[in-house]
Formats: C-alpha cells, sequence, structure tokens
C-alpha cells in the first residue's frame, strides 16, 4: 500500500481518490475548490489543506485536472508538486492534456530525480465510480510495472502505450473515436424519427450488432429521456478536440471528419451549452433537421423528460 497525494477532486477526481481508499492506501487529497473537497470528504476521502500537505510524505502523486495550464501551474508552479515531492516519489498527471506538455512535464521531473507517467483515462464518470476506467499510460516500462497495482484500483485496462506523453497521444485518438461516435449515434437518433421508428428499439438492435459501441450503451438512455445532466461535459470534450486539432497540425495530419464534429462542439460551446453532457450533439443534429424533441433547452429549464 502507498501514500498518494490526489490533487483534483471533480467529477473524476473524487471517485477515483475514493478507490483508491477503499484498495487500502493512504490517501491525502486536495483540491482548489472547497467544494470539490466537500464532496470528497463526504465519500470517505481524507482531505487536506494545501498542494504542500497532499505532496509531503507522499510515495506517489496523482493529478486529475481540467486542462493543461491547469497541470502546469499544479506540477510546475510555485508551492507546486515538484516543490515538494521528495527525490523518490513519484508524479502519475490522469488529466488530459496537451502531448508536448506531457513531455516537457516529465523532462523536468526526470531532472529532478523524480519518477513521471502521463495516465489519462477514459470511461467517464461511470467508470470513474466503478473503477472500470481505461487507463492510456505513457513512460518507462519499469515505472509502468511499478505502478500497476495501485492504477488498477481505479481502472480494470492498464495498458503502456509509450514513453512520455504515449498515453496523452493515445486519449485524443480515443477522444476523437468518442465524439464522431456520439454525432453518429445523434444522426442515427434523427434518422430514426425522421422514419418514425421505435428509436429504442432501433437502437437495442443496433447496439448488438457491428455498429454497437460503448458510446450508445453508455449514452443511449439518457438521450431517450431526454437527460443531458454531464456525464463528460461538452466544453472538456471541445478542449479534448482542440488538443487533437493542435497535435494533428504539429505532425500535418489531416482529421476532416474529426474538424467537421469538432466545429459542431463548439458551436454547442459558443451558444452557452458546454456545461451540458456531450451527448447532447443530438440536439444540435435535430436542430438542423428541423424536428422537435428533447430540446436542451427544455431540459435546462425543467420543462424536458428527466
Amino acid at each position: 500500500m502507498a501514500v498518494v497525494g490526489f490533487v483534483g477532486l471533480g467529477v473524476m477526481g473524487r471517485p477515483m481518490a475514493a478507490n483508491l481508499v477503499r484498495a487500502g492506501h493512504e490517501v491525502q487529497a486536495f483540491s482548489r475548490g472547497a467544494a470539490g473537497r466537500e464532496r470528497a470528504a463526504a465519500l470517505g476521502v481524507p482531505v487536506v489543506g494545501s498542494i504542500a500537505a497532499a505532496v509531503r510524505g507522499a510515495d506517489v502523486v496523482i493529478t486529475m485536472l481540467p486542462d493543461t495550464p491547469d497541470v502546469r501551474a499544479v506540477a510546475l508552479g510555485p508551492d507546486g508538486v515538484l516543490e515538494h515531492l521528495a527525490p523518490a516519489g513519484a508524479y502519475i498527471d490522469m488529466s488530459t492534456i496537451e502531448p508536448d506538455a506531457a513531455r516537457e512535464i516529465a523532462e523536468q521531473f526526470a531532472r529532478a530525480g523524480n519518477d513521471v507517467l502521463d495516465a489519462p483515462v477514459s470511461g467517464g464518470e461511470a467508470g470513474a465510480r466503478e473503477g472500470t476506467l481505461s487507463i492510456m499510460v505513457g513512460g518507462p516500462a519499469a515505472t509502468v510495472e511499478r505502478w500497476q497495482d495501485l492504477l488498477g484500483a481505479m481502472g480494470t485496462t492498464v495498458v503502456r502505450v509509450g514513453e512520455a506523453g504515449g498515453g496523452q497521444v493515445v486519449k485524443a485518438a480515443n477522444q476523437l473515436v468518442v465524439a464522431t461516435h456520439l454525432q453518429a449515434l445523434a444522426e442515427a437518433v434523427v434518422f430514426l424519427e425522421a422514419n418514425d421508428a421505435d428509436v429504442a428499439t432501433g437502437l437495442a438492435v443496433i447496439a448488438r450488432g457491428l455498429g454497437g459501441s460503448t458510446v450508445i450503451d453508455r449514452k443511449a438512455d439518457g438521450i431517450l429521456a431526454g437527460d443531458f445532466g454531464p456525464g463528460f461535459r461538452l466544453e472538456l470534450h471541445h478542449k479534448d478536440l482542440g488538443i487533437v486539432d493542435a497535435a494533428a497540425r504539429s505532425r500535418g495530419a489531416v482529421l476532416p471528419v474529426t474538424a467537421l464534429v469538432g466545429r459542431l462542439v463548439q458551436s454547442l460551446v459558443q451558444r452557452g451549452d458546454g456545461d451540458l453532457d456531450h451527448s447532447a450533439l443530438v440536439s444540435l443534429a435535430r436542430e438542423l433537421n428541423g424536428t422537435a424533441g428533447s430540446r436542451v433547452a427544455d431540459v435546462r429549464h425543467g420543462t424536458g423528460t428527466r
């Protein structure tokens, strides 16, 4: 069992930290927001008052934060993880950030003598609660092996996918697949509705065939109920697709379908729907077709079917 400093107690971080506690690890957790600290404490996660207190005495420090600037600030900034981590301590970032930033952070920790991994996750809030996340790990093989069991307390799939930054590359690919699956699901729903088909039955059949996916399994019920509470917020998926776009440009990769879906996600964020689940893409698909349904605006104001 390890002493684990955990920084970042949002929708994903809270249940992940709670699963580490249940596995028997000694967790000392911190979040910059008071609400995150209170909700984590309610789940039985021991909460401390600062980053320094979370890092002090830890064998390994995990961060689970919203975006690249947050990770840079917490990991490398004044009074951050690097400043307080003991020479033998390890650092694992499980956020979704730019691959180049992950490589830069790994270099700085390595120069200080610390092991470091980038280990972003997929599986959403449900996967975080259930401890069934898919974890894509970048870093030295020996370091991955050392912390395999710790990561296994949070996910059922823990795979080393390459050197530093490799985890973030695979996570970016994951996010483009999820986004395009969600848009395909949205268009399938609109197509079924336009043909007066039973949408629930149609999706159930599709889910058991070649067109099936975890996206359908996890998102169909919410779409059918008109419930777009996150889940995984559109604004975060918009951020992730920005990472995909930047990484693709830096390597000269052309991703036309992903680019189109990215603009659809962006349009929802720009109109103020960024706090809704990414399955709300179906609302835009309906609007583009001039059809009614479980409108996002209705759900937000409490008049939609929950």
